[in-house]
């Protein structure tokens, strides 16, 4: 099966800022990222992106000489999703609503905005489907998502002992644990929810974790840690202080105390010491985010929503973002008191000020940064920064 995660166009400007530098299925929400959750469901498939031009560099597009299924990349396996799919015949979709879920066709599409076409349409009832179209979605559906996975992770393997005898943990059957991981005098509470660790994480000493909750392989929870329900981080990450209802992608560090809760952190961030976002007004109404389609602040319906930040952002020590912040790629955040809750790409300095980041500058200090971690900063994710530099110019006028 060759199977092809398509961005929808609409869903991709009201995904940004978290899509400016990869394709909807590259999201993480719940364990794993949208295109790996699709990777577990059919193992013996290709994967790749239809996506735009600038990205398929990196997230690179494969057709089959015979047929193909194009998957919509903000949609979500589960098994009644994945039975239907297995049973389309060429020339037929799955679609909820005006939403193209799935297509089986021979027909290759080389752009995302090529039409489809005429097929026969199967319908698909709303409750088997979970699309993730805008950013606090994939915090407010990362529960349910964390539970999926841990079920098709854990599925007929043996977690590994917690073998520290001054570890306290309950619901012991929820937690599945991958080799190498270390923890030392912590809590683990799985009653409410499952508990996943990956390969060669460190829970230090005096960590409070609750479940539902997953952490990346290689990520380090610093010690005395508050994790409360509902949280994902991806590879590489370091966390500390009190985190809630939130997903850091990876390779990003919130490593220092103060609060994150109802937030999405992307790749390559760093948030500075007492660092803290406001997920909650004052009034308890919904909270207003800043939207790159409507170019406007729109409600989530959410009482709770914090900050959404994208990819290769720094904010420095006591920075504090308000109750629904959304921060762009690469910006640099310091100075005292509120930054604005609209904080444009490449951004750079204190709060009133209008200073745009040297590209080049960034570039180095993104080089920098994959260094550390031993990872490659390629030529491709150098032209992605440049391309998403270029269209978010329009965000800093």
């Amino acid at each position: 099966m060759n199977i092809i995660l398509f961005d929808n166009p609409l869903a991709r400007v009201q995904l940004l800022p978290f899509t400016f530098i990869r394709p909807i299925a590259d999201i993480r929400v719940g364990i794993f990222k949208i295109h790996e959750k699709w990777e577990q469901a059919f193992d013996n498939s290709k994967i790749s992106f239809l996506t735009e031009e600038y990205l398929q560099g990196k997230f690179t597009l494969n057709h089959d000489t015979s047929d193909q299924y194009y998957i919509n990349g903000s949609l979500c396996p589960n098994k009644p999703l994945i039975q239907r799919i297995e049973n389309l015949k060429e020339g037929q979709g799955l679609v909820c609503g005006d939403d193209l879920l799935v297509l089986h066709t021979s027909h290759q599409f080389n752009k995302m905005t090529d039409e489809p076409g005429d097929f026969e349409k199967i319908e698909v009832p709303a409750d088997e489907v979970v699309l993730i179209k805008h950013p606090w979605e994939i915090f407010t559906h990362n529960r349910e998502q964390i539970m999926l996975d841990f079920e098709v992770v854990t599925r007929g393997r043996v977690s590994h002992h917690i073998e520290d005898p001054h570890t306290v943990v309950y619901g012991r059957a929820n937690i599945f644990v991958e080799e190498g991981v270390e923890v030392r005098a912590s809590i683990l509470n799985a009653q409410k929810g499952p508990i996943y660790i990956g390969k060669n994480a460190v829970i230090e000493e005096g960590v409070i974790i609750q479940g539902t909750c997953a952490i990346g392989e290689g990520t380090r929870i610093n010690m005395g840690a508050k994790i409360r329900e509902d949280c994902s981080f991806g590879p590489h990450c370091k966390i500390g202080g009190e985190i809630n209802n939130s997903v850091v992608f990876g390779y990003s560090n919130k490593a220092h105390d103060g609060y994150l809760g109802n937030s999405v952190v992307g790749e390559w961030c760093n948030l500075g010491a007492d660092t803290n976002n406001s997920n909650l007004k004052n009034n308890y109404g919904p909270v207003r985010i800043w939207s790159y389609s409507d170019r406007k602040y729109v409600s989530t319906g959410q009482q709770f929503c914090g900050m959404m930040m994208a990819d290769y952002c720094k904010a420095g020590i006591n920075t504090m973002f308000n109750t629904g912040t959304v921060v762009g790629v690469s910006a640099h955040i310091f100075g005292g008191g509120f930054p604005p809750k609209h904080i444009p790409s490449f951004a750079w300095g204190a709060i009133d000020s209008n200073d745009v980041a040297n590209l080049d500058k960034m570039i180095e200090i993104a080089e920098r940064v994959f260094a550390r971690r031993k990872a490659d900063f390629t030529i491709h994710d150098r032209q992605i920064l440049e391309k998403v530099f270029e269209l978010s110019e329009f965000d800093r006028k």
